[in-house]
């Protein structure tokens, strides 16, 4: 259990000089290391389904602007365009930011909601955490591995018509909190992505039948009152693997998540 988190306000300069240092130490990564990343792309789609999920678009959210959302409908537009199609061979990286490149203006990105220390800014390229939230919850029900992938350190909204476990996402900034996929199957992948007028539809698609599928599930759930007042929020991701017939073949561990709560706990039920 992490009990050490709690809320921390940082100098600007310290901000800033850190995001310097570890976007520095990613594009080392990328251009120095001796990692394959995914770069084919094929319009034709393979023509097996490994699995396909939808996130809608719009949802109410307490003092959030809705133009922020309408703006982040135009930002996933643009990435999708980065994404769809890729292809992860064998032995390949799947590699978020590398793909998608720095969102800027100049390139039609438009200021989407941003999460930043417990609350919420505009910022070029926000809303593409919901991006990186389908991509993972994908995959987990795939044979690929997730190598990176970063958790909310804020729990910043209240539960609202949630069909997924609580910290089942991937937050994203670029370029030093990637999404990183490998592919160690001995098939290729290839990712297939679109918008409805409501959501959010995305698919791993391959060349072969899967021989297995996967249900991603919250095992433990709990919260904590912290020496400082606040409240911390955990729980713990896993997984089963069956056979297509159903039968349980193997449970494994995710991971886990703590996250600062930033609304009351407890609310009383409305009777």
């Amino acid at each position: 259990m992490n009990n050490s988190l709690k809320p921390i306000k940082r100098a600007k300069i310290r901000l800033k000089m850190g995001k310097l240092y570890f976007t520095i130490k990613r594009y080392l990564e990328w251009y120095f290391s001796k990692k394959s990343y995914a770069k084919t792309f094929k319009k034709e789609l393979f023509p097996y389904i490994s699995f396909s999920h939808c996130t809608p678009l719009y949802r109410k959210l307490k003092d959030v602007d809705m133009w922020l959302q309408y703006n982040k409908i135009t930002n996933l537009k643009i990435a999708i365009k980065k994404l769809n199609g890729i292809i992860v061979y064998p032995g390949e990286t799947f590699s978020f930011w590398k793909l998608i490149g720095r969102p800027t203006r100049s390139k039609g990105y438009k200021e989407g909601m941003v999460l930043f220390y417990g609350s919420f800014l505009p910022g070029i390229g926000g809303g593409l955490c919901q991006l990186s939230n389908l991509i993972y919850w994908l995959t987990l029900h795939t044979p690929l591995t997730v190598t990176e992938r970063h958790r909310h350190s804020y729990d910043v909204f209240p539960d609202v018509n949630r069909t997924q476990p609580f910290g089942s996402g991937a937050t994203c900034a670029y370029n030093y909190l990637d999404l990183q996929i490998y592919n160690r199957t001995e098939q290729p992948y290839q990712l297939h992505l679109y918008l409805t007028d409501e959501y959010l539809r995305g698919e791993w698609r391959t060349v072969e039948k899967e021989k297995y599928k996967y249900e991603v599930y919250e095992k433990k759930h709990w919260i904590t009152h912290e020496y400082w007042g606040g409240y911390l929020r955990h729980n713990e991701i896993y997984r089963k693997i069956c056979s297509l017939e159903s039968q349980l073949l193997a449970e494994e561990y995710i991971t886990e998540n703590h996250a600062i709560m930033m609304y009351q706990p407890f609310l009383e039920e409305k009777k």
